[in-house]
């Protein structure tokens, strides 16, 4: 989540929002959010619901829910999608970025 927030404003200038979801309950997100000042939004899913929507996969054997990140538009279509096979494995921003400019 560094990594977004270092680039943040450069996604606000392409009028897109980054929302985060995670397994934790509401309590921990927003402690961990206000303890990092982070800038975007954070949806915390501690019932997978999110996760069961968009295909995210949890792998035990990988420590919980494998990264996943997605490109949708305001209409609620998804433009792009990246399943992760390790926490390492995460687009950079410039990719992302790319994806977006006009």
């Amino acid at each position: 989540m560094a990594q977004l927030r270092q680039d943040y404003q450069q996604f606000v200038a392409l009028n897109t929002e980054i929302l985060v979801v995670g397994p934790e309950d509401a309590a921990s997100f927003q402690h961990y959010w206000r303890q990092e000042a982070l800038p975007f939004i954070g949806l915390p899913d501690p019932h997978q619901v999110v996760l069961k929507l968009y295909g995210q996969e949890v792998k035990l054997l990988k420590l919980g829910r494998l990264p996943a990140l997605m490109l949708i538009d305001r209409s609620g279509r998804i433009r792009f999608a990246h399943y992760g096979h390790s926490m390492a494995d995460i687009p950079s921003n410039q990719e992302i970025l790319s994806l977006i400019e006009p």
